[in-house]
């Protein structure tokens, strides 16, 4: 009943906010009311009531060109796959500059697994931007639930890692092998994705990049963790799961909403928010369209919310905050073809291993994601780096991202890329614009069935693998192949 009475207060709301929004128009400077005593103040109160009443839509990439070595490189999107709970996106570069083209073909390949917990995939935007001047992009851009038709099948915490692996498998196809980012909670699934391929005796991706992440959320926790471990599976089951009202094609699915997400994120810093709406009214009056602008994007990125199917939430809270399944050793996950799996990252052998964590951070606390280290004890040696000054979003977006974090990342990757991989890049026509033009036939998608049982729960839990230090330093079947064109390109976007 709850999400009903928000989208009727929404639907109330719309014609106020548009009638805000024009009203700001009329009192802005140069427009009929100008003139006006007061006029600019009433044009920045119109302004904001705009802002805080209107509905927040998903937001795009919007990134058109890079520069890479000085020249500008046009970005254009793909969708590579298209599953029913997410997408996989590839930010394709084109150039007619030859030096740079090679530049672009011998870039190691990065999956970016973007979060799935209340944001979309656009969080990572910088990130995105920032990982294309020096690599091939790819990034999971999970669906809003609410938008997912029921019979389009259930979404658990499985299905998640399956994924990522039929992910991960695509670009081993099409490049050899590839390495993973991951960005908050995805650090928990990406890491059992990757045990069980390696138990499995898959080729695993060549290195892995965990930031700010809560692998083991035991470790000094914060807020968000008191919340998930002192309440109730019950009571979240309770409290936070609603069913999708009339007039969206998720009809009936149960979800957690994206507007009680959005709650949760501004009840933990409400004096923060209520202090930026305020200097954003005062940059209003003042006439600081830059600053103005600035507020604009970042709201309109972090308002924009999007529903969780409820399976995959309460697995999640369940799996991650209160049995802590994954540093215990117990966590069993089901795969597309119904048998039961026990991740166990000591399995890894082959895949590097960076750790990034924020100093300030309030949303994994200080050691969650070093203790990945701590799970891999089978992988010779890894690095762990804190940002100093950075809070959680500073790691993987900003001045300290863009500064401090990326260049210890891209070195990272590019001491981990095989060098055979890169000669395969280099071998391929030099007179093509697009940066990667000869492709190994791509694995499809893995089938997973339409609706999922939920994991069985583990009947023993046997002792964590031992723990070791982390070395510390200053989230198939082949298809047809594709033929690569043999004419060059101009760039398009």
């Amino acid at each position: 009943m709850l999400y009903q009475l928000y989208e009727a207060q929404r639907s109330l709301m719309e014609p106020f906010a548009d009638f805000a929004q024009a009203a700001s128009k009329l009192f802005s400077s140069g427009a009929m009311f100008s003139q006006m005593p007061m006029s600019q103040r009433v044009a920045a109160s119109y302004d904001l009531i705009y802002r805080l009443g209107k509905d927040y839509e998903k937001p795009e990439f919007d990134i058109k060109t890079v520069k890479v070595n000085g020249s500008d490189v046009v970005i254009h999107e793909i969708v590579e796959i298209d599953k029913p709970f997410c997408q996989l996106r590839r930010f394709k570069r084109f150039t007619d500059d030859e030096q740079v083209l090679e530049t672009l073909k011998a870039q190691p390949v990065v999956l970016i697994v973007a979060p799935l917990s209340g944001h979309y995939a656009t969080l990572l935007r910088d990130t995105v931007r920032t990982m294309l001047q020096g690599h091939k992009v790819y990034i999971t851009d999970w669906k809003n639930a609410r938008l997912v038709p029921l019979s389009d099948g259930q979404f658990h915490l499985d299905d998640y890692i399956n994924d990522v692996q039929d992910f991960i498998r695509h670009l081993q196809a099409e490049y050899g092998n590839c390495h993973v980012m991951s960005v908050c909670q995805p650090t928990v699934p990406v890491l059992a994705a990757i045990s069980l391929m390696a138990s499995r005796g898959e080729t695993t991706p060549l290195s892995m990049t965990m930031m700010g992440g809560p692998i083991d959320a035991r470790k000094s926790p914060t807020a968000v963790n008191n919340l998930a471990m002192n309440k109730s599976f019950e009571w979240f089951e309770n409290n936070v799961i609603y069913r999708v009202p009339q007039g969206f094609p998720g009809e009936g699915r149960r979800v957690y909403p994206g507007f009680l997400q959005h709650t949760g994120f501004v009840a933990m810093n409400p004096d923060r928010h209520a202090s930026s709406h305020y200097d954003y009214f005062k940059d209003l009056i003042k006439g600081d369209d830059a600053s103005a602008e600035a507020h604009r994007k970042f709201y309109d990125e972090y308002n924009a919310v999007l529903d969780m199917d409820a399976d995959y939430y309460l697995e999640t809270i369940k799996t991650v905050f209160q049995e802590f399944d994954l540093v215990n050793g117990t966590w069993d996950v089901k795969n597309p073809e119904g048998q039961v799996e026990r991740v166990r990252p000591q399995d890894i052998r082959t895949t590097a291993l960076l750790t990034v964590e924020g100093e300030l951070d309030d949303i994994s606390g200080s050691g969650q994601t070093q203790a990945a280290h701590e799970l891999c004890t089978s992988i010779p040696a890894g690095e762990h780096y804190e940002v100093k000054g950075a809070g959680h979003y500073g790691i993987f977006s900003g001045r300290r991202w863009r500064d401090l974090v990326y260049p210890r990342v891209q070195a990272f990757i590019t001491a981990h890329d095989e060098q055979q991989v890169r000669a395969r890049r280099a071998a391929t026509p030099a007179d093509l614009t697009a940066e990667d033009t000869v492709k190994a036939a791509p694995s499809a998608a893995r089938p997973r069935t339409a609706a999922r049982k939920a994991t069985p729960s583990a009947a023993a839990r046997p002792s964590a693998a031992p723990a070791r230090k982390a070395t510390a330093s200053p989230k198939l079947a082949p298809t047809a192949s594709r033929k690569a064109s043999a004419t060059s390109r101009k760039p398009r976007a």
